[in-house]
Formats: structure tokens, C-alpha cells, sequence
């Protein structure tokens, strides 16, 4: 438990409206992120959106020296794509956008695939079960389990179906600061590591590749590449326990989890 922060109620308040308007950011961006758009088209409406919209900051600007408002992370992209004029969507892309919010001095973390409307039928299939390994390592999370279990749950379900599990990258606490203890790994044994408590928060952000789970960073020292070339697929979101469950504070329109 060393340096794990437990929420008090009125910290879970802001977190709850954090959560709630990045989940608005992506309905916003539902619509536009189309083939044609770049990617720096994409970082620049939501950083319009959050500041003047919402009146909210972009947490990942600035952060760690990053100059962007999120990461857009194509095809073989596994994390930490740097948005950039030149590189416009393709019909057969996937991308994955991962976007930060700050409201009151609390982050929210949540990202999500765009699909193309012609990507390949196996890039869908990556691009689902990595959604739904996320849901499964959700669905663990309550009091008394364990981090052992939630990665437990999103290494079965994502090996099960022949993909593997990116290691070098995992979810994290999150709160005043967008990473805080714990980490939260995307594989692991029942049972073991944290056990959970009602007012912790985290993030559930499993990153699942098509061939081997080993990655390269590009020489912008941000930029995270399967080193196989393969397929990567990601999602997030932003988790609280509850006095007997978990609440997904990033829960957008539509999702039932």
C-alpha cells in the first residue's frame, strides 16, 4: 500500500467529472476522425475543445517535456505516438488516441481505436479483443482482489485468442498527479501483488499486439513500435473501486461495462 493514495469522497467527486468530460472528448472527436484527417488535426481540436469547451487543461502537455495534447498511435503504433501534419489517415488504418484531462486538479486517462472503414478483418479482430481484455481486467477489479488478478484476467482472454501482451508498458494510479502508485501490469497470477481498496483509482490500458509481444522505441524517444511491424491495439480507461465493485470514470456513450 506504500504510497498508494485512497480517494476521499470528495476526491472521487472530481475524478467522477474529470472522467466525465473526456468521455465528451470523444464523442467530439466520433465524428471527424476520418480517413484525410492528420493527426495533428486531431491533437489540435482537442486541445480547443478541452481548454475552451470544457475549460479544462490537456494533462499531457508539458508533461515529461511533451509538446502534444495526446498520443496517436497508428497501426504497428503500439503507444506514445507523436501527432504530426504529414501523416494523414489511410482507409485500412487503425489509430489509437489516448487522451488526458485535468478539472480541479484531477486527471482522468482514457484512449480508444478508430477503426477505418477498410481495415482489414483481422485488424478488427485485434482491435476487439483487446477491448474486450480491458473489459475482463475491469470486471476483476473490487476489494480484496488483486493486481495479480486483473492482469491475470487480460493475459487469458488476450492469449486465448493468439495475441500478446505488451510488458514494458502498464496502467498506473492516477489522480492530483497522471501516474501514481501502483502499476498496474496487463499480465501477472492470480492472487498475487496490491490487494485492492475501495477508494483507489487507476488505469486499465492493456496494449495487445498481433505477433510478438517485444517493442522498439523510434528515434524521437517517444514513439513505441512493434518490433515485429505487427499490429498493436490498445484501450483505456480510468477505474475506481468502490465499496464492492468498480466504477469506469471514462465510461463513454454506449459502453456497458
Amino acid at each position: 500500500m506504500a504510497n498508494v493514495v485512497i480517494k476521499s469522497g470528495a476526491e472521487i467527486r472530481f475524478m467522477r467529472e474529470s472522467g466525465r468530460l473526456l468521455a465528451q472528448v470523444f464523442s467530439d472527436l466520433d465524428s471527424v476522425i476520418v480517413p484525410g484527417i492528420s493527426t495533428m488535426q486531431i491533437n489540435d481540436r482537442v486541445e480547443d475543445y478541452i481548454v475552451n469547451t470544457l475549460n479544462a487543461r490537456p494533462a499531457s502537455k508539458g508533461q515529461y517535456g511533451y509538446g502534444f495534447v495526446l498520443n496517436s498511435s497508428p497501426n504497428e503504433v503500439v503507444c506514445h505516438g507523436v501527432p504530426s501534419e504529414t501523416r494523414k489517415l489511410l482507409p485500412k488504418d487503425i489509430i489509437n488516441i489516448d487522451i488526458t484531462l485535468e478539472k480541479n486538479g484531477f486527471i482522468a486517462d482514457s484512449s480508444k481505436m478508430y477503426v477505418m472503414q477498410k481495415a482489414s478483418l483481422q485488424a478488427i479482430r485485434l482491435v476487439n479483443t483487446a477491448y474486450d481484455a480491458m473489459v475482463k481486467g475491469i470486471q476483476t477489479v473490487k476489494p480484496k482482489a488483486t493486481l495479480g488478478d486483473v492482469g491475470h484476467a487480460v493475459q487469458t482472454h488476450a492469449e486465448s485468442a493468439g495475441y500478446s501482451v505488451v510488458r514494458e508498458y502498464c496502467g498506473h494510479g492516477i489522480g492530483r498527479e497522471m501516474h501514481e502508485a501502483p502499476q498496474v501490469l496487463h499480465y501477472g497470477r492470480k492472487g498475487s501483488g496490491l490487494e485492492l481498496k475501495a477508494g483507489m483509482t487507476f488505469t486499465i490500458e492493456p496494449m495487445i499486439n498481433q505477433g510478438s509481444f517485444k517493442t522498439k522505441t523510434k528515434k524521437d524517444g517517444w514513439t513505441v513500435v512493434t518490433k515485429d511491424k505487427k499490429l498493436s491495439a490498445q484501450w483505456e480507461h480510468t477505474i475506481l473501486v468502490t465499496e464492492t465493485s468498480y466504477e469506469v470514470l471514462t465510461l463513454r456513450d454506449g459502453e456497458l461495462i
